[in-house]
């Protein structure tokens, strides 16, 4: 009888400290972000944002190690094996395409990196920024639902533009035609007049004024006609009703410039355009309206713009509220499996909503689910 109470007294001490050591067991996850370096602001913001995400999980379970990658993969590497070395098995981070080089030598470890492009990453990387498959898949639901038939598709011929067609590819979305343009302004004009056919409707409108002045109509009727066409920069339709382009900033605004010289204008033609960031400076240029773009969800951006705001008296980017919901997903995951089993991590199909919007994951891949907007006189309306 002494015996079989003994044995029962070890087994509940054994079980005893097993509890402890699960309820005790922390979420290790590393953040490798640049702290030295010209990106080394940046770097501050995410370890802010991280912590902010801490605070409102409200769990002692998690613990951040932020390490330093600067804007070197030899650094990056040598900051993911010191992670590795403290039982580190996930990390957000790096940042920047360049710094994923050498990755792959670190086993046993998922890096959420945040950047948005999908090709080329080591069998380790995820891509967790808001990627080219998901804009198109918003884009599509888009072109879709406005009945657009004839959509035509502009890519810079830059290095992105091959990840851009594997996205057209998998995204399923029709267009009528996908043209790769130079970003010389003088070449590109030029690309832009062979795409809407300028010089032929041009000579249209030339052709219609001779008529018109040789014709037998009288003096008045002729001078009304003719001072309507002189109005106009050409005649005749192009073989598009919407146009799709992959590009930013001030390289966008002069693709769209050039479409408004050959004379298709927002106003006829749908233009859209890829995720620009709710770019204010796109507010005041009223003649690229209206404009149509997806993106992450404005309304959350802006609650969560106003509380970093109010605690750390700065203002945050997109990448800082991207951090901040990468800590919630994998507290989420955390919750659901087993976070050292990182090879089958992101392998299941999960969804979850986070401040930016919807995580979609499946296949060791992030894509996200936007919202679409319109920038419409002068200012930015939810379109779904």
């Amino acid at each position: 009888m002494f015996k079989i109470l003994k044995i029962f007294i070890i087994l509940i001490v054994i079980l005893a400290k097993t509890s402890l050591t699960t309820a005790e067991e922390k979420i290790k996850i590393g953040l490798l972000v640049p702290m030295s370096g010209e990106n080394m602001q940046l770097g501050k913001l995410l370890i802010k944002s991280t912590k902010l995400a801490l605070n409102d999980i409200s769990s002692d379970k998690i613990e951040i190690y932020p390490k330093d990658t600067g804007s070197d993969p030899n650094k990056t590497l040598q900051s993911a094996i010191e992670l590795k070395n403290l039982g580190v098995k996930i990390i957000i981070g790096p940042i920047f395409f360049k710094n994923l080089e050498y990755l792959d030598k670190v086993n046993d470890i998922v890096f959420l990196s945040l950047t948005n492009k999908t090709e080329g990453l080591p069998k380790n990387v995820i891509s967790s920024g808001v990627n080219s498959i998901s804009q198109l898949n918003t884009i599509k639901k888009f072109v879709e639902s406005s009945e657009l038939k004839k959509t035509i598709f502009l890519t810079p011929d830059l290095e992105y533009k091959d990840e851009i067609k594997r996205a057209i590819k998998q995204s399923e979305i029709k267009i009528f035609k996908h043209y790769i343009y130079d970003t010389e302004p003088t070449k590109l004009t030029k690309q832009i007049e062979d795409i809407t056919n300028y010089k032929i409707r041009k000579q249209n409108l030339i052709d219609e004024i001779n008529r018109i002045e040789k014709s037998d109509l009288n003096d008045d009727v002729k001078e009304r006609r003719i001072k309507k066409l002189k109005r106009r920069y050409t005649i005749g339709n192009v073989k598009f009703d919407s146009v799709i382009i992959s590009d930013f900033d001030e390289s966008l605004k002069s693709v769209i410039t050039s479409l408004l010289y050959t004379d298709v204008s927002p106003k006829d033609k749908r233009f859209i355009v890829f995720n620009q960031w709710f770019d204010e400076s796109l507010l005041n240029e009223k003649t690229l309206q209206p404009l149509y773009y997806p993106s992450i969800n404005k309304k959350n951006l802006e609650k969560f713009n106003e509380k970093f705001l109010k605690i750390y008296n700065e203002k945050p980017n997109h990448l800082a509220l991207l951090s901040y919901d990468l800590i919630g997903l994998i507290y989420y995951l955390s919750l659901k499996m087993d976070l050292s089993q990182t090879i089958d991590l992101f392998k299941k199909e999960n969804s979850f909503k986070g401040k930016i919007g919807i995580f979609e994951i499946k296949n060791n891949k992030i894509n996200h689910r936007l919202n679409l907007y319109e920038i419409i006189d002068g200012s930015i309306k939810e379109i779904f």
